[in-house]
């Protein structure tokens, strides 16, 4: 689908905007409050997992109600990088007793 690497690419371009550096051609890094900011206003994504990746390092996932979604990883300082974006985010309900 053409319109999410359109979307990341608008989405890196704006992050660089508010002064947040790309790390890598992939990746962007600058204040969390920022980046949170930015997928709130700009994609309507909102906190729908969180996780301890390494000791001090946080990994979210926001996702929107149209299905787009972003993983962030924040590090211990409060720097946050984006590492993925995508589409056709779904939630998973794990049903009570089930191994899947």
């Amino acid at each position: 689908m053409i319109r999410r690497p359109l979307a990341s690419a608008t989405l890196i371009g704006a992050i660089a905007a508010f002064g947040i550096t790309p790390t890598t051609a992939q990746t962007s890094c600058g204040p969390r409050e920022q980046l949170v900011k930015l997928l709130a206003d700009q994609y309507k994504e909102d906190p729908v997992g969180i996780g301890l990746a390494q000791p001090g390092q946080v990994l979210e996932v926001f996702a929107s109600s149209k299905g787009s979604w972003t993983m962030v990883m924040t590090l211990p300082d409060g720097k946050a990088c984006l590492i993925a974006t995508g589409d056709n985010w779904e939630m998973v309900t794990k049903i009570k007793g089930n191994p899947a």
